[in-house]
């Protein structure tokens, strides 16, 4: 369900000095004190509001102004608005408005509008203009904050983390170590990969083979890993913001200009590392279905961190257990 809060109009000058005299309005049953403050000698404008849920979960929040002629482009947003807001008081929002509306003035209204956020399993998303939907989910996830399963490279059964031992998915294996001997693609090139049958050639690139690839075994219906090229537009293509979400920790990646409105929630995941678990809430990563050409040893897949902005696509040990963030449709 939608839900709205309305400001009432406030002077805005936006040029080297403004002034704003806020005083907020509002009929939604989610969103409440609403209000705003200009910051001196600035043309930031900080607008505050306080979410209310009665069964929790995470909400998309849109704010759009207003002027007396018709909207005002408000696309130079930041803080708590976007896809996957947890419900608190004194959510924050920075508008820049010098950005936004340069070298104007007038009265503008803010309006701050709520959706809740869809965590079916195996939702999908476009986060640009031709490239692949992504799943809402990791693989072995209900909600996008979940962790889900994890995987060496080329596993299809997949592994959860239950009573401080790594479990396999089918009851094959209690106590389960991430490690090379217990890892079928560690220490082989791409040769012997493709000669065994790990990896074909895709459009020039080698990738897992179907009966290898988690996602295609695990979800079927078009799913699939993401390429290392995926990996790497996905961080070049969108914003990454970090944030607590239903008390995990991890990256909203959102799109941008017609796809600012579509996101997918990265929890920190951490990894599975022999019989160790580690990094949970600090990082994430992430398999792609590409060997790294330069080692026998090692795939392409998604690295990120909470300590700071870093994200990007890496070498990565085969034989570490990892997370699997599915796509469906190839780039265009």
């Amino acid at each position: 369900m939608m839900r709205t809060r309305t400001g009432a109009l406030c002077r805005i000058a936006v040029c080297i000095a403004m002034a704003a005299v806020v005083a907020w309005t509002g009929l939604a049953e989610t969103v409440t004190n609403v209000r705003g403050m200009q910051r001196k000698s600035s043309n930031f404008v900080d607008i505050y509001y306080d979410l209310e849920s009665t069964d929790g979960g995470v909400f998309s929040v849109k704010v759009e102004v207003e002027g007396k002629t018709g909207a005002v482009s408000a696309s130079s947003l930041s803080g708590d608005v976007g896809g996957y807001i947890s419900p608190g008081r004194n959510r924050h929002v920075v508008w820049n408005a010098g950005a936004d509306w340069s070298n104007n003035k007038g009265d503008v209204r803010v309006v701050v509008t709520t959706t809740k956020e869809d965590d079916v399993k195996r939702g999908k998303v476009q986060l640009w203009a031709g490239g692949p939907y992504w799943a809402t989910t990791n693989i072995g996830a209900e909600k996008p904050w979940d962790y889900g399963l994890y995987f060496w490279w080329g596993d299809t059964v997949g592994y959860k983390r239950e009573n401080n031992a790594w479990v396999a998915t089918n009851g094959s294996s209690y106590n389960f170590s991430f490690g090379s001997p217990n890892t079928p693609t560690y220490d082989k090139s791409p040769a012997t990969l493709q000669s065994e049958g790990w990896i074909v050639s895709k459009d020039g690139t080698y990738v897992l083979a179907p009966e290898h690839d988690a996602a295609q075994v695990q979800w079927g219906d078009g799913w699939r890993m993401p390429t290392c090229q995926e990996l790497d537009d996905l961080c070049e293509n969108c914003d990454w913001t970090l944030r607590m979400v239903s008390g995990v920790n991890g990256y909203v990646v959102s799109g941008r200009g017609d796809y600012s409105s579509n996101s997918i929630f990265l929890p920190c995941c951490g990894c599975g590392y022999g019989a160790s678990f580690r990094g949970a809430g600090s990082g994430g990563d992430y398999w792609s279905s590409v060997p790294y050409s330069d080692s026998y040893d090692g795939s392409w897949g998604l690295e990120f961190s909470s300590s700071h902005s870093y994200h990007g696509s890496w070498g990565l040990d085969r034989s570490y257990g990892f997370s699997v963030r599915p796509v469906q449709g190839f780039t265009e």
